[in-house]
């Protein structure tokens, strides 16, 4: 890793063809080396089984919370997993497991865990006010278990909380996003601090708006139709956009 903390990132614009590039990138690295993928993608599949597990056989919802709870915490540590491959088949370094994963384990001592705990924050955050906003519709409704319960969704409530809870998650995770897209990959590509790195993926965002809301858009679609064939699909999805992610961070950013 470059470690020259003197060197401050320049923005660039991003186009269209920055996005189908990276995506090119991104899964010719998935090709060259799926074993790493397919590894880190099953942290979570199995913990979508275990939400859906808990949601379908326990009927539970408490349950999904501390198996959620997973996700933004090692989230960025499993993505600089593959942010590394990609480093170093782009940089043509040999790919050593134990070198790869000793990366992974020594982010503990640098900016990744701060980067951790914002998002677990804006995780709980708007756990708080998902739960707010059902309190506040549908406070009064006779629920026991929304699986059995689903009709009161169909109700004017139900349909406006579904309304308001979509506009602020959608809120909530553009911002995120903003502050993630390249910050992540910067962390470990170069000694900076976490606000810095945060900062500059926001302005990123701001200085190619629609091709960046686009590519947050496109993740997401991605995540959702992968997420369908009982998460199976993230075996190929997550690998493919957290290579190209790197890929897309070295195209927006100069230093």
């Amino acid at each position: 890793m470059d470690e020259r903390a003197a060197d401050r990132p320049e923005i660039l614009h991003a186009e269209w063809s920055d996005i189908s590039g990276a995506l090119r990138a991104g899964w010719r690295d998935f090709l060259a080396a799926p074993h790493y993928g397919l590894f880190f993608a099953c942290f979570y599949v199995l913990g979508g089984w275990l939400v859906g597990w808990a949601l379908t056989e326990k009927g539970q919802l408490w349950w999904t919370l501390p198996a959620s709870a997973g996700f933004p915490i090692l989230g960025p540590f499993i993505a600089c997993g593959l942010y590394e491959v990609s480093r170093r088949l782009e940089a043509g370094i040999p790919l050593n497991r134990h070198e790869v994963f000793g990366v992974i384990f020594r982010q503990k001592d640098r900016q990744i865990p701060s980067m951790a705990a914002v998002i677990v924050i804006f995780f709980l955050f708007w756990n708080f006010l998902a739960h707010m906003i059902f309190a506040l519709f549908l406070g009064n409704a006779t629920m026991t278990n929304v699986s059995s319960s689903l009709a009161v969704f169909a109700t004017r409530e139900g349909l406006t909380m579904l309304a308001m809870g979509t506009a602020v998650g959608a809120a909530f995770a553009g911002m995120l996003f903003s502050l993630t897209v390249v910050s992540l990959p910067m962390l470990l590509d170069r000694e900076v601090d976490f606000v810095t790195a945060m900062l500059t993926s926001f302005g990123v965002v701001r200085e190619s708006t629609v091709v960046m809301l686009g590519w947050g858009a496109l993740i997401g679609t991605a995540l959702f139709l992968a997420m369908l064939p009982g998460f199976l699909g993230l075996f190929v999805v997550l690998p493919v956009f957290g290579h190209a992610s790197w890929h897309l961070y070295r195209r927006v950013i100069g230093w």
